[in-house]
């Protein structure tokens, strides 16, 4: 029985996280992370508490679907006391990837933007064709509810990512996420970031790739939150027989 910590037990995720792992036969909740009031019911033998060192001590592997500053927190604690950690917060900072990095130096780390084996093979596909569609004309978009904070979402920016490096490009040179006014045509290598937010929408994300009297659009949506928290566990059964190391879901499913 592997035992797992939740970071970010309070949010969406968390509920959905809760129910899945309860229903796996292979798991048990240990812990879950709280800065507020949780309001999914957890068995009486789970340990409740916002004492990150706690939940790290408590939890065979921790899975995260949390905000950065928990994400940094959490990575501070494991650097301490090593434990294997799923990381699937979006929106961090340098120092919070770099510290993604320092833990998987003594324990094994997997961060992914999307815990989805759709996206994890999007991914794939996309470094394709970008590469081998070299004059056609990259442009994302994503759409998310409206109670997402960042924007474009991470899974957007990990999907401009491999288009950029099928091209061979510097995301950070390349990247367009707004346009405005008299900006003048579009540049040639430029990687278009859209992003739209309303209603409840999961996540869709499309990206297409434009040219002269052609494109093609690859698109994947999300009409399940459990995508992702199913999508998570699996990467946690897998994670916790792995050595020290930074990994990814597609590392996780043999992508």
């Amino acid at each position: 029985m592997i035992k797992v910590g939740i970071v970010g037990s309070t949010g969406r995720m968390g509920a959905h996280l809760i129910k899945n792992i309860l229903e796996d036969e292979d798991l048990s909740l240990a812990v879950v992370h709280v800065f507020d009031e949780l309001k999914t019911k957890v068995p009486d033998e789970t340990l409740i508490t916002n004492d990150m060192d706690k939940v790290v001590k408590e939890a065979d592997v921790i899975i995260d679907f949390s905000a950065p500053a928990a994400t940094e927190a959490l990575c501070e604690a494991v650097i301490k006391n090593p434990k294997p950690i799923v990381i699937a917060t979006t929106g961090l900072n340098e120092h919070q990837k770099n510290l993604l990095v320092e833990a998987s130096k003594v324990a094994p780390v997997l961060y992914s933007s999307n815990m989805s084996v759709g996206i994890a093979l999007l991914k794939q596909l996309v470094k394709e064709v970008a590469s081998k569609l070299k004059d056609f004309d990259i442009e994302i978009v994503e759409m998310h509810h409206r109670h997402k904070v960042d924007a474009p979402s991470g899974t957007a920016l990990t999907l401009a990512e491999f288009a950029a490096e099928g091209r061979g490009l510097d995301l950070d040179k390349v990247r367009v996420s707004g346009r405005d006014g008299q900006i003048g045509p579009r540049s040639k290598d430029e990687i278009a970031v859209m992003a739209l937010r309303g209603g409840d929408i999961v996540g869709r994300h499309t990206v297409g790739f434009y040219n002269d009297g052609e494109y093609i659009e690859l698109n994947h949506t999300a009409t399940s939150r459990e995508t992702f928290s199913k999508g998570a566990i699996r990467a946690a059964k897998w994670l916790v027989n792995q050595p020290n190391g930074f990994y990814s879901i597609n590392d996780a499913i043999g992508i």
